[in-house]
């Protein structure tokens, strides 16, 4: 298996189903373990254990236990069967992640946001090189830029984190709601198209389609636009083009406060100092994860919250592109395929880019990883689809970061290793076990 980089990575619920083994502890954001001491309060796993692929179980606990994370959920497919499907919680803060408890899933959101996109360019509702400012909401139709190559951003260019804005030389803005409320002089929470209106008076950094610079804005932009075209919400299209012909109902929006919280989603944490509410401008002490930032706002790139077992059974929509219930054939080779800004007679195989939603490393052949990875302040997420072998796999984490100082991107190739140990992969199918609830 080829090594990865930051931006390529390599890419029977029975009786009780729970097992657990209590442990010595030290909580999440304190002084660093003394060596050989384990980090978490208990060990409980819950959901199915499969034998032959214990290698899933033990890359998990030695990840979650170095690092102390309180809760994680690991879902695998295997020529489309769900194979695997494990909770684990280490932390007692009175609820037990379940195989499918909801976690917030971060930038695992642009795959989705960007199969619904592909729905309408294949009916014919949507052309990947329409203009963005042209398919935009009626309100900001008439809008002045500031930067003209900006009339020049393509769906596709959004798609591709193309548009031409890089969040590392200039503000990123679906992080700075009371900046750009005081510019603006509206009160907080701040709309999108607040956010929009900011945008439209900053430059680009980049001719659109010439660099690419990975932007959570250009995902926010397609979310407006599939309303734009639909006259639907974003989540309603999404839900109705997306979920529904795959047989999946559990994905909601995130809320960002602690008090709206799902009754089956887990608890976030974060080692983040408090930070200043984005909801109301008098409360400047607010934990980053619960009111640091609105996640409402980011629904397209960064929004959704749904379980491991669901986003495995989206991926492995692709696993046979001849059949698959939401996107033709076509739609899925533009989908992963080479971006604008790389001619074919460029591309080397095994290199990294960036497709419509994914990336994506491809050797030929039929042998290609794609993936996406997600995080927000307690949230760390990974989904891979390694082509060659028709496996997909999601793992979601309720932190990310902690005092021990470890790279929280190090369970991409734990998990790797863990699937090119197994002999020999079951022939069971757990999903009519875990089955949406209507």
């Amino acid at each position: 298996m080829q090594k990865t980089d930051i931006y390529s990575r390599r890419s029977f619920i029975k009786a009780a189903g729970l097992a657990a083994c209590c442990v010595l502890s030290s909580s999440c954001c304190s002084n660093a373990a003394q060596p050989d001491v384990p980090l978490l309060k208990c060990w409980l796993e819950t959901g199915p254990k499969v034998p032959q692929l214990d290698s899933f179980d033990s890359a998990m606990k030695e990840f979650m236990q170095a690092r102390s994370i309180p809760g994680g959920s690991l879902a695998v497919t295997c020529q489309q069967r769900l194979v695997f499907a494990r909770g684990y919680t280490g932390l007692d803060d009175g609820y037990i992640v379940q195989p499918d408890s909801l976690f917030r899933i971060a930038s695992v959101s642009k795959p989705v946001t960007a199969a619904a996109v592909m729905t309408l360019v294949q009916s014919g509702q949507l052309s990947l090189d329409a203009k963005m400012v042209e398919m935009l909401p009626k309100e900001l139709l008439s809008l002045k830029y500031k930067d003209t190559r900006t009339q020049n951003i393509t769906i596709r260019h959004l798609l591709q984190h193309l548009g031409g804005w890089n969040r590392l030389e200039t503000l990123a803005p679906m992080f700075y709601d009371r900046h750009i409320a005081d510019s603006l002089n509206v009160s907080l929470p701040l709309s999108k198209i607040d956010i929009v209106k900011y945008m439209a008076d900053k430059p680009l950094q980049y001719d659109p389609g010439t660099t690419r610079s990975y932007n959570n804005y250009g995902y926010m932009l397609l979310g407006l636009i599939i309303e734009a075209v639909t006259g639907q919400s974003y989540d309603d299209y999404v839900k109705s083009s997306i979920f529904k012909p795959l047989g999946i109902t559990r994905p909601v929006i995130g809320r960002s406060l602690l008090e709206y919280r799902q009754p089956n989603e887990v608890k976030y944490y974060s080692c983040d100092s408090k930070k200043q509410s984005v909801f109301d401008k008098k409360l400047d002490n607010v934990p980053f994860q619960y009111g640091g930032f609105n996640i409402e706002n980011m629904a397209a790139h960064g929004g959704w919250i749904t379980s491991a077992i669901d986003l495995v059974r989206f991926a492995a929509a692709f696993d046979n592109p001849d059949q698959c219930p939401i996107l033709s054939k076509p739609a899925i080779d533009t989908m992963f395929g080479l971006p604008a800004n790389i001619a074919p007679d460029r591309y080397k195989p095994g290199d990294g880019y960036y497709g419509c939603g994914w990336s994506v490393r491809d050797w030929h052949n039929g042998n290609r990883n794609t993936w996406h990875g997600g995080s927000l302040p307690g949230t760390h997420t990974l989904l891979i689809r390694r082509w060659k072998d028709n496996l997909n796999w999601c793992v979601l984490f309720n932190q990310r970061d902690d005092s021990s100082g470890l790279n929280y991107g190090d369970i991409d190739g734990m998990l790797h290793d863990a699937a090119n140990s197994v002999k020999q992969w079951p022939d069971h199918d757990l999903f009519s076990q875990y089955l949406s609830p209507a």
